[in-house]
């Protein structure tokens, strides 16, 4: 079915949560589908077990992944990535790995029910955890601790969506959160022209809003950075165009759900203040989340602190 685009205003001075909405243009030269803005209200579900279970998207080099990393750095949350998995387990030689190999190396793609495998073998692992906690009634499924965790990576279509969905559904495990990271087109575009990274380790800076201590080298290492390969306006491009063409249908497919399914929330705004939005809006959604308890080196009295170079 061919749908409409819709040109909307993209200028907005702050950052702002929109729940059940894709309301923000994110490009000037490409705009999500007339039919992502949907009104609606955010509702509320029961969940025998109150934890954060946590979809994000965003378009590439959007900041998704920092933002996952300051929740599960602030947060007890397990972060779960899906490209992380699969190198694992084609390290580690098990049955879903070697299948990946196999594919990848033959040019093909990942089949949706393997990739769901990947995903369920961790979430399952990760339950399994939580059922051996002294806290954890084995017997009584309503009194597992909380299994918080972010999903990056998957799903990207809205096929594994309702894949996943099934899943959970299955598992008693409902989404809670899914959050889009909604950033302009040229500002990612101007954040990718000033990145820098330290191969070995993936470390990445940027001139404009993380540099390194050191111009042009790794802050721990000491070592030369570089530009990755990918890092050009023209293939920033070709990546837009698949992440329109593959997450739309996906977002409204979140977005549109009923008033008491997952919450939806869109940021967009002030790329400064997504940190702090996002942050609140965790909370507000999981109010049983904890943060970690801080190391044992950074309790101690100040004058306590021992430089390792003494």
């Amino acid at each position: 079915m061919a749908l409409s685009l819709l040109k909307l205003p993209v200028a907005r001075p702050r950052c702002s949560v929109w729940v059940r909405s894709v309301s923000n243009v994110t490009g000037t030269t490409q705009t999500l589908p007339i039919y992502m803005n949907l009104p609606g209200k955010e509702g509320t579900q029961t969940d025998a077990n109150p934890s954060l279970r946590m979809l994000i998207f965003g378009k590439p080099c959007a900041g998704k992944g920092t933002l996952a990393s300051k929740l599960t750095d602030k947060y007890d949350i397990h972060s779960i990535s899906t490209g992380d998995l699969l190198r694992q387990h084609i390290l580690e030689r098990t049955d879903i790995g070697k299948e990946a190999e196999e594919i990848v190396a033959s040019g093909g793609l990942l089949p949706d029910e393997l990739m769901l495998d990947l995903v369920a073998q961790k979430l399952d692992a990760l339950r399994n955890k939580a059922c051996r906690e002294p806290t954890c009634h084995a017997s009584n499924e309503t009194h597992l601790p909380p299994q918080n965790w972010i999903l990056d990576g998957f799903p990207r279509t809205q096929r594994q969506g309702r894949l996943l969905d099934n899943f959970l559904e299955r598992r008693n495990l409902p989404l809670s959160l899914v959050v889009n990271v909604d950033v302009r087109d040229d500002l990612i575009l101007n954040r990718i022209t000033n990145r820098w990274v330290h191969m070995p380790s993936g470390r990445v800076y940027s001139a404009s809003y993380k540099p390194p201590r050191v111009p042009g080298f790794d802050d721990v290492t000491g070592e030369p950075l570089t530009k990755r390969p990918d890092d050009t306006p023209e293939i920033f491009s070709r990546r837009l165009d698949h992440y329109y063409a593959q997450t739309s249908p996906l977002l409204y497919y979140y977005a549109s759900r009923s008033p008491h399914a997952t919450r939806f929330v869109n940021l967009d705004g002030d790329v400064n203040l997504l940190w702090p939005t996002l942050d609140s809006v965790v909370r507000e959604s999981c109010s049983t989340i904890r943060e970690r308890a801080a190391p044992t080196w950074a309790r101690l009295p100040r004058q306590m602190h021992v430089r390792s170079s003494l």
